[in-house]
């Protein structure tokens, strides 16, 4: 490791530093050992340069200490040393790095070196090569499906609180609950609220509250987040519900709504006891719209495989401000009025 030098030796090392950087090919060498430690025939492909001469520039870059080797089998493979932050041959190098960045030798050499390190990896470049076409099975097989979940809601803001409205047995809250601050559930059902409650007796940050989707149990504008997740279907009046998603969510904050696609299996809907045959998804933006939802967008869902039921519909979007709101609010009185 380069470290700091007497103040009597300093302009003599200063010298013999510059000295060892106003080399090019030592530039070139130095840049691709403080990436990846790399054997005297590596670097030699790399700058194109003869052995003698890649060797005889290493020897120099090793007395100066900017450079230091190991052996490996019959090889010799070398790297550059990690300097101290406040050495003056680290602050020397920065620049000397800073300077070269757009050099285009520089750029053809790290061009090489990575196609070096594509090389190094046959059986890694192989593996995928070959299991692109099983890839899913392949991850489900070994790892199964829920890290993916994780994955997403690990982008979730941890200090944001979600409503989940007609949360069921609660699924949704639980999965959501360790990675934001708190988590409110809302179903009109006791029986599933007892579920929910089972489910997340662990989690002190959900709290579930019995009421009615038209008349949320919740303050205005209280939550950074609201999901509506297979219930729409449910109620009789779906503007009322989703007025009421927009009143309890901060100005800018995510409404998120996952139902059913318009469909025409009458004997499905009588049996999941749902009052409508699904939305469409102009359907869904215009609603959310009228709500105080803005910018929303809505798109169909893949069904999964083996899903028995209609496909699906997500719409997204965002709360508006108060003024937005104020105006929603007035053209629901006049409706009421109205009838």
């Amino acid at each position: 490791m380069i470290e700091a030098v007497a103040p009597s030796r300093q302009p003599e090392a200063l010298l013999s530093w510059m000295g060892s950087l106003a080399d090019p090919t030592r530039l070139r060498l130095l840049r691709l050992l403080e990436r990846q430690e790399l054997a005297v025939a590596h670097l030699c492909e790399i700058v194109q340069l003869p052995q003698s001469t890649v060797s005889r520039h290493l020897k120099v870059l090793g007395d100066e200490g900017f450079i230091q080797s190991r052996a490996q089998a019959t090889n010799r493979l070398y790297r550059m040393v990690r300097m101290e932050k406040e050495a003056p041959a680290r602050r020397l190098w920065l620049l000397a790095r800073a300077e070269t960045d757009a050099w285009p030798t520089a750029r053809q050499d790290e061009l090489r070196l990575r196609r070096l390190r594509a090389r190094q990896h046959p059986a890694a470049q192989s593996f995928f090569a070959g299991a692109s076409g099983e890839w899913d099975r392949l991850r489900e097989d070994a790892y199964g499906r829920a890290f993916n979940q994780v994955a997403l809601l690990g982008l979730l803001p941890s200090t944001w609180v979600v409503a989940d409205l007609g949360c069921g047995t609660g699924s949704l809250a639980a999965a959501l609950a360790p990675f934001v601050a708190r988590v409110v559930g809302v179903d009109q059902s006791a029986a599933m609220l007892k579920a929910a409650r089972a489910r997340t007796a662990a989690q002190e940050n959900v709290e579930l509250r019995q009421g009615r989707l038209e008349a949320l149990p919740i303050e205005e504008a209280s939550c950074d987040g609201a999901l509506l997740v297979l219930a729409l279907s449910y109620v009789p009046e779906p503007s009322l519900v989703l007025a009421e998603m927009a009143r309890i969510l901060r100005p800018g904050g995510r409404a998120v709504v996952v139902d059913l696609l318009r469909h025409d299996r009458e004997e499905f809907r009588i049996a999941m006891s749902q009052h409508h045959l699904g939305f469409e998804p102009g359907e869904m933006v215009e609603m959310m719209d009228d709500a105080g939802l803005g910018g929303a967008s809505a798109r169909d869902l893949d069904p999964e495989p083996g899903a028995k039921g209609p496909a699906l519909i997500l719409t997204t979007a965002e709360r508006a401000g108060r003024a937005r709101l104020r105006a929603v609010s007035a053209r629901a009185r006049q409706g009421e009025r109205r009838r």
